[in-house]
């Protein structure tokens, strides 16, 4: 198996690339799937949430608000890092365990992991090969509050509270222009795609 990290900012268009290259023929492990799943109720990660950050984190059904959760770190790097921390391990042992049940079913399985703190949570050094989508950050704002429905002062927090983009494709080996008509960034998927199947194979 090939194991493919595929990261960029917020907005960038990640979650479409990452489905075009499902499209493809990729298997997907979605690291935020992972994460809602680290955090249901009943989970170790919720219970270390709740007595980290208050149990006014939890609804009344005893889920986690994600909202009031997302208010209280974006912008605080501090608690930020204390959210991730509690997390991201969870999330790890999710994503080892699924890419060996894909392989166990094709060994020459090239497999797209998509996550957005694939750099920030060093799970980027797991992986054979780096990817990063990039846009511009008025694209990447005008999307978050369309999609988020976010003040414009609230979508810049979130934007700026990732890693800079600069700093991400430093580490990749291929770069994704996620603001390409969807055409032109089919067509950039398919022949990266062709590429990672090659290297699978070799592996």
């Amino acid at each position: 198996m090939l194991r493919v990290g595929l990261t960029g900012g917020i907005a960038t268009g990640k979650s479409t690339v990452s489905r075009l290259f499902v499209e493809c023929g990729a298997r997907l492990i979605d690291a935020d799937v992972l994460a809602r799943d680290a955090v249901a109720p009943g989970q170790p990660a919720l219970r270390k949430i709740a007595d980290t950050f208050g149990r006014e984190m939890l609804r009344p059904d005893g889920a986690l608000d994600r909202d009031r959760l997302g208010k209280l770190v974006f912008g605080d790097l501090a608690r930020l890092e204390q959210l991730n921390a509690i997390v991201h391990p969870h999330v790890a042992v999710a994503q080892e365990r699924r890419s060996r049940e894909i392989a166990g079913e094709d060994p020459h399985a090239v497999i797209v992991y998509d996550a957005a703190l694939l750099i920030e949570a060093g799970a980027h050094k797991r992986m054979d090969t780096i990817i990063v989508v990039t846009a511009d950050e008025p694209t990447q704002l005008r999307r978050l509050m369309d999609r988020n429905k976010l003040p414009e002062d609230e979508a810049r927090k979130r934007i700026r509270s990732q890693m800079p983009l600069a700093d991400k494709v430093k580490l990749a080996n291929y770069v994704i222009d996620g603001t390409l008509p969807m055409e032109q960034l089919r067509k950039e998927v398919r022949r990266i795609y062709e590429e990672l199947t090659r290297l699978a194979r070799k592996k």
